[in-house]
């Protein structure tokens, strides 16, 4: 997992319950993907307090994945329905999260919006003097590809913050959009980006005056007219405007373009780290847009040629790095090679790690799949049944750590255990039982995350040499023509880049953001060639 530096800079400085909890969150995050990137952390702006906003498409892991990156002391407004889960409930409080209460979910609404407009006076004032806020403004999680309809929650927050802070001489509160991407949501072990943008400009709030109606109309006016530029921002940084079968055109053309870029360099062709792919989405969505209204001719008659290309591939089970990858000549000797990496990550699967990690784990893993399946049978929203997964891997897990320490502990220590003999024929835990058994109990308690995580990673080395295995072997498959595969690819890659070459994107030196409330694209420009006479 890739952290910002400043993640761990203010640590000394918090709660020790807060720090706890952004522990737990940092295991839970790093368990549930095999890897988290946070890019331009350096856009933080250093005073003032910070109202961070982002989209809400996976539930729980949201904020958990928010609190576990983002340096500070996080604030986060949930529905307070979550604080009555038992356990959940007390990770909420601990880790400083502020319930909002829904009038459908009480039986006293109009003690709910007292309740609610007091606990959002106490937000505002807290942002005032410098504290840190996150928002998600759609007010609930979804599994849409587009931002749902943000709420004025977050622009009457930021107005009393405003209006706090300027009367009191302190530092105007920062509005920081954050990006949140996933490889796939709610799927485990898949890979995260968090993208912090620059704080954005916003109108001043309105001045005060006597006349009371006046003012609110002019309030409503400024919440309005920011809640749509957060809706706008929302939009950019998450690349919400394209639905799903859009994402999935954008994202396979940028791995050509990837590895055009690699090629014209002379470098050797290598994934890159989900961060570098974001931002290359990001380049792409915004010049394709632009092309699409200057040449529209020319970008649909490509975009019809990726579709078809791609789904060729997809008809073969082919993807398009097999395609880049596949070298000129099939040497047996590299065969050899991916065929040795693969047994050596193979023959570690039957180590005491493994075994550790099967033991530790797969009944609280199946459990949670059950339970997760169960839920599907349901028909509930597919964006909450990754929050469910979270909830029950929490209890499942340390009940059955706490049952396996507890045997095993009894296993070690005591002559009448049927596996005391068994156990005791291995060398490592024969020194173990030197210890007291509260020690040998918690030994265990540790190792069994700790032995996951090491099979996790030595799991995903015995894949991606499995993959390679079976990329070899689409690669032998004469069936598929490849030559004519490379050729259409490589034309399609070069056409792409040369698309992008034309233009000033995100990421360029001489980029520069679009005002709030605007796209990319309305920043994208044709770049200017001085030509010599």
């Amino acid at each position: 997992m890739e952290r910002g530096e400043g993640s761990n800079a203010d640590a000394d400085q918090l709660p020790f319950s807060y720090r706890c909890v952004r522990r737990f969150y940092r295991f839970l995050t790093n368990v549930w993907f095999r890897e988290v990137n946070v890019v331009d952390d350096e856009h933080l702006p250093p005073e003032g307090g910070r109202l961070y906003i982002t989209w809400h498409p996976s539930g729980l892991i949201d904020p958990m994945l928010m609190t576990a990156v983002l340096p500070g002391q996080l604030t986060t407004v949930a529905k307070h329905t979550l604080f009555r889960v038992p356990l959940l409930g007390r990770l909420l409080k601990f880790s400083g999260v502020v319930p909002v209460e829904r009038a459908n979910d009480t039986s006293d609404p109009d003690g709910a919006r007292q309740r609610n407009a007091e606990r959002l006076a106490g937000l505002a004032s807290g942002l005032a003097r410098g504290k840190d806020v996150l928002i998600f403004p759609e007010g609930s999680t979804h599994s849409d590809s587009e931002v749902r309809r943000v709420r004025s929650g977050a622009a009457r927050i930021l107005l009393a913050a405003l209006r706090e802070a300027d009367a009191a001489g302190l530092p105007r509160p920062n509005v920081i959009p954050v990006g949140l991407h996933y490889s796939e949501t709610q799927r485990f072990r898949e890979r995260a980006a968090v993208v912090i943008e620059r704080t954005m400009a916003l109108p001043d709030p309105p001045l005060l005056g006597h006349d009371t109606e006046e003012q609110d109309r002019l309030d409503r006016a400024w919440v309005d007219e920011v809640t749509e530029l957060f809706a706008a921002e929302l939009h950019r940084v998450n690349h919400a405007r394209s639905s799903w079968a859009e994402r999935t055109l954008i994202w396979r053309g940028r791995s050509l373009v990837y590895a055009e870029k690699q090629r014209m360099a002379g470098d050797t062709l290598t994934k890159p780290s989900f961060s570098a792919s974001v931002l290359a989405a990001r380049r792409l969505r915004a010049g394709w847009e632009f092309m699409a209204e200057h040449r529209s001719e020319e970008t649909h008659r490509l975009a019809e040629r990726c579709r078809v290309h791609f789904e060729e591939l997809e008809n073969r089970g082919i993807t398009p790095y097999d395609v880049d990858s596949r070298p000129d000549r099939l040497s047996p000797l590299a065969y050899l090679k991916i065929f040795i990496q693969w047994l050596w990550a193979f023959s570690w699967m039957f180590g005491l790690v493994t075994w550790s990690a099967v033991a530790g784990n797969a009944v609280p893993y199946k459990a949670n799949g059950w339970f997760s399946n169960a839920m599907k049978r349901r028909e509930i929203d597919s964006s909450a049944i990754g929050s469910m997964k979270v909830l029950s891997a929490i209890v499942f897990f340390p009940i059955w750590w706490v049952l396996a320490s507890s045997f095993i502990t009894w296993s070690l220590l005591s002559s009448a255990s049927p596996l005391n003999a068994l156990l005791l024929s291995h060398w490592l835990l024969l020194s173990i039982t030197k210890l007291p058994a509260v020690g040998v109990f918690l030994v265990f308690m540790v190792w069994w995350p700790t032995s996951a995580r090491l099979h996790l990673k030595l799991y995903a080395r015995l894949v991606v040499g499995a993959q390679n295995l079976r990329r070899w072997s689409r690669w032998k498959d004469e069936s598929n023509d490849w030559a004519a595969l490379v050729n259409e690819q490589r034309h399609l890659s070069a056409e792409l880049v040369s698309l992008g070459t034309e233009l000033v994107l995100p990421g360029d030196p001489d980029w520069e953001d679009p005002p709030p409330g605007q796209d990319d694209v309305d920043s994208v420009r044709f770049r200017t060639v001085n030509t010599i006479a």
